[in-house]
This record gives C-alpha cells, structure tokens and sequence, in this order.
C-alpha cells in the first residue's frame, strides 16, 4: 500500500505539469495568463492555426455536421473521408490509405491484423510506444535490434529467417532525438532477406522531402516501403487523426480487421475538411518546409555558439540534453519565467541520465523569436546554476 502511495503521489505530482494554454496554437500562447514563445509544439508548418484551414473546418461543420456518431462500416464515411485518403495516397504515392482515430490507434490495430505465431517482427528499439503496443497485442516473435544499426538488424533478420513472414517496423523521424532511419540500407535488407518494411513518418509527413511525403521520399524509397503510418495531428494541421497508407491489398485488408478501426468512431468531418486544407497547403509549394529548414539550423547554430550542445540533425526536433533530470525539470521552469514554453523530457520518456528539453521549431517562428528562445537558454542556465542545482560547467 505504501508503494502505491508514493506512485500516486508521483502522478499527481507530475500532472501539475499540464499548463492549460489560453489561446490557439501558434509560436505565441499564453498558458495562465502568461505570454510567452511556443517552443515545444508538432505544428511543423504554423497550420494549427492556418486561416485556411480553419474557414474549411467551419464549413464543415454546416454542411457535414459535428460528428460522425458511427464507425466507418456502418454509417460512418462521407465523401470527404474518402478524399482525404486519395489525398493522402497522392501525397505518399501510395496505392491506398485507410483513415484512423489517431496514428496511436493505427499502430495499434496493424500487427494484430497482419501477423500471427508464424510470423516476427522485427523493432528499432527507439520505436514509439505505439509501436511497441501494438506489437505486444500480436502473436508474432518479436526481435529488438539496436537503434539504426544495420548491422544488428542483420543479425535479427538471419534469427527471424524460419518464420513465415517477417516485417521490419522503425520509425522514420524518432521524435526524442531527431534522428532519422537509415531506410534505403532498411529496404535493402528488408529485399535481401524478403522482409516487409513499415514506417511510422508521423514526424516526417509534411517536413521530409521535396514535396513533403516524408522520409520515404526523402530517401528515394517511396516504391520499397510496405506501410506508413502517419498522424493529421502534427505538420498536417495539427488537429487529431492517424492514417495508414501503402500496398492496396494491405489497406483492404486492415480495413475489414484493424480493431480500432472497426470499432471506432470515424474522424470527425470538421479534422477531415481541415485536414484537407493543411494538405492543400502542404502540396501548393516548399515554401514553408524551405523556411522550417532554415529556422532548424539557426536554432542549431545559434545553441552551438551560446555554448550548449543540442543533437546533431537537420530535423526541427532538436533536442538539448542535460542528463540529470532535476538540472531539465528546473530549466524548463526557468525558461517558463523567461517567456519561453519548452517541456522537459525524463525517465520513462527518455533512458535514465538522458532527461532533455527538447525544442521543436516552425516555420512560422520568426528569426527574433529564435534569438529571444536561445537568450532564454543562456539566462535559464545561468539561474539553474545560481541555484546551485549544477555548475554552470554542467550544463
């Protein structure tokens, strides 16, 4: 009883980290009446918010209504749904995509689907934690291999040899670093050992490639790729929703016998009118995505000069690792008093002794509001220190 006293007490604690913001997303909120800068948010491209999108999604709710009150199957698809998924599928080139309630809930409903005892698969062991569950609901042998070491991936791949059918599953953007998946060297021995390869791009949709279809196309291998799973929840307007998209005989079949999209309601027609709006948005032009890029390697150099040590990448996850989590925990907080809203990241989010802030730029972040972010950096650092919660060597 004791034990889960003090794990209650935990939670409580740790959900006093919720800071309700009062305002839409946008690089500038306000979270109880306190201005201040939005570092920390998946609205890549500043759509959240897009007029566009949001005229499209009052229009929706005159002419489609509120909510769909039905799964898919039943009474649960309108016209717009079926466009969004050929939008999708235009986007990824991609033969078909089959609409979720979330990408958690995609990744959820995919292994059990398509994988029994027969069968393995075969995880980065970074993969987010709804890959992880939706592994753990399937029969399959599960094989763990190091974190884009092809190597060991290898290695896994010559243990899963026996097995009916085996699919390699990583993520393309790994949302605590930034990194990206090797995926041409994935492809090539996913071919070499006749493995499937699914991607979870829900961080590469709309920032990756030339005209934002992700990582796919950013490494030349939008014709080798199986499954993507993505989410509408982050460059894609930022509002909810997920999505599975690739080989049409894999979508048809999730169709009839993903669990949480049999059972679900269907995504709202007001997320669908949006969501086709931030696309519209994301295909015009590389505009925005030529902007994100800039603003990433400006954060990036600018931390670097100011004498911090972000990880190395060009995604706009940028992640600044400190270690300890009390030293994280207390820069968030002072970075909260210098009008910045950057969330610390610690054990189990993270491994042990890796606690971060991890920062996320748009393209909507102007040049001054980066520099007022990295001054913020330079005076939280100096007040943690001041504190005597670490030398200033340390951080």
């Amino acid at each position: 009883m004791f034990t889960i006293r003090n794990e209650l007490r935990t939670v409580l604690r740790d959900s006093t980290r919720e800071r309700p913001i009062d305002t839409p997303q946008s690089t500038r909120i306000s979270v109880a009446g306190h201005e201040l800068l939005n570092f920390c948010a998946n609205d890549y491209l500043g759509l959240a918010n897009h007029p566009r999108v949001i005229a499209a999604a009052k229009s929706a709710l005159d002419t489609h209504g509120f909510g769909m009150a039905s799964v898919r199957f039943i009474c649960g698809t309108q016209p717009p749904h079926l466009e969004l998924e050929r939008a999708i599928s235009g986007l990824l080139r991609t033969e078909a995509t089959l609409l979720q309630g979330s990408c958690f809930d995609a990744n959820g409903g995919i292994f059990e689907a398509l994988l029994d005892e027969r069968d393995a698969v075969i995880s980065d062991e970074l993969n987010h934690a709804s890959i992880i569950d939706g592994i753990r609901l399937c029969k399959a042998a599960r094989f763990r291999y190091r974190t884009r070491d092809m190597d060991d991936l290898e290695g896994q791949l010559h243990q899963a040899a026996g097995f009916r059918r085996r699919l390699i599953v990583t993520d393309g953007v790994f949302s605590m670093d930034g990194s990206q998946a090797p995926l041409s060297a994935i492809c090539d021995l996913a071919e070499r050992h006749d493995a499937m390869v699914m991607v979870d791009d829900s961080h590469g949709v709309g920032v990756l490639g030339a005209t934002g279809a992700g990582i796919t196309e950013a490494a030349g291998v939008a014709d080798r790729v199986d499954i993507i799973a993505g989410t509408l929840g982050k460059a894609l307007g930022g509002a909810s929703g997920g999505f599975v998209s690739g080989r049409s005989e894999i979508v048809e079949l999730l169709r009839g016998r993903s669990r949480p999209y049999v059972f679900s309601n269907a995504v709202p027609p007001v997320v669908v009118a949006g969501s086709l709006a931030a696309l519209e948005l994301v295909k015009a032009d590389g505009t925005q995505r030529q902007r994100l890029r800039d603003n990433a390697k400006l954060f990036r150099h600018s931390m670097i000069e100011a004498g911090f040590d972000p990880l190395p990448g060009d995604h706009p996850i940028i992640p600044v690792v400190f270690g300890d989590s009390a030293v994280a925990a207390r820069m968030s907080e002072a970075l909260f008093v210098h009008g910045i809203h950057a969330v610390a990241f610690t054990h189990p989010v993270v491994p042990r002794g890796a606690a971060r802030i991890r920062i996320q730029v748009s393209a909507a972040h102007s040049d001054a509001e980066i520099a007022c972010c990295v001054e913020a950096f330079v005076r939280a650092r100096r007040d943690v220190a001041a504190d005597g919660h670490a030398e200033t060597a340390d951080l």
